[in-house]
């Protein structure tokens, strides 16, 4: 296992198959990613990957973009999954691709997949992201049925916008056997009119799930944040990621589609190439000694704040 310079366990690798999407999400960060130069092949994704799982990180969550439009997708999961010492391998995707794909997906190794899901309102929906929600909803059940496990349903809450869905998404996830994660927006890749008009503070919300709760834990390695046990589901509450909490309890380091490892989601002045290094033949233990650069380079970014003007 290895640690940052605050002590903090790198457990979880995000890695981007793709910055290619069918949707127009306006929130989208596409894991702070912008303009890539090239992309990673599935040989390189793999090499990656296996490089992170000989440092101790076990946990792996495939992106984008969207991941199912990679053509390759399934020769990535199989690759990933066949690395020993891997423990999860899960998927962030619309889902409007999974009906055709989960059992292929599921047989390949996929473990779990978290769906974006803002709304059940199908005019909504086309004005949020494009598209057809019924593509999604199927999605969402067929996942379900091919036995990943969780399913998440991601919903970014919008005020004024679905931020009274809430009741009608706790009985969807129920009925679905999913369940709902709540995401606040963030400021990332965003105009301020937009951040403003829409962002809303999930504070009230969480004091209505705790009143209606049966249990609320708390997940230590991921960034402490509060899944509230309801009768009829489970609802996980996902803060931004630049308050303190979230900052302080950080295990995840990601890798952009055209193979930059990037210590933080919200910085863009720290990233560290593996790619051009990899093209250029590196063996595997200077792949690692990058990696571990990375690393080094993590620190919260309410810290980094403070300390550095950030790009």
């Amino acid at each position: 296992m290895i640690y940052d310079s605050c002590n903090r366990p790198v457990l979880n690798l995000r890695i981007s198959v793709t910055q290619q999407c069918d949707k127009h999400c306006p929130y989208c960060h596409r894991e702070g990613e912008t303009n890539p130069s090239t992309s990673m092949t599935v040989e390189e994704i793999v090499r990656t990957v296996r490089i992170a799982i000989s440092l101790g990180i076990n946990r792996v969550k495939l992106t984008g973009g969207e991941p199912l439009l990679r053509k390759e997708i399934l020769k990535i999961v199989r690759g990933i999954r066949e690395l020993e010492g891997l423990t999860d391998l899960s998927m962030t995707t619309n889902g409007a691709y999974m009906k055709g794909l989960a059992k292929d997906l599921k047989k390949a190794g996929l473990s779990r997949v978290n769906i974006s899901l803002p709304t059940l309102d199908p005019n909504v929906y086309n004005n949020i992201m494009g598209g057809n929600l019924q593509d999604a909803l199927e999605g969402v059940k067929a996942a379900v049925e091919t036995g990943m496990q969780p399913v998440k349903l991601n919903m970014l809450i919008l005020k004024n916008v679905n931020d009274d869905e809430l009741d009608n998404m706790i009985k969807f996830a129920a009925q679905t056997g999913a369940i709902l994660q709540l995401i606040e927006l963030e400021p990332i890749n965003l105009s301020n009119k937009y951040y403003e008009r829409h962002h809303l503070s999930l504070d009230k919300i969480e004091q209505k799930l705790e009143t209606l709760a049966s249990e609320t834990r708390v997940r230590k390695f991921m960034q402490k944040r509060r899944v509230y046990v309801l009768p009829e589901a489970k609802v996980e509450v996902i803060r931004p990621i630049e308050n303190t909490e979230f900052c302080a309890n950080c295990t995840r380091i990601r890798v952009t589609s055209d193979g930059k490892l990037k210590p933080c989601l919200m910085r863009k002045d720290n990233l560290v190439d593996l790619l051009m290094p990899m093209r250029n033949g590196a063996d595997d233990e200077r792949l690692k000694e990058i990696f571990i650069e990375a690393v080094k380079r993590r620190e919260p970014y309410y810290k980094a704040t403070q300390t550095t003007k950030i790009a």
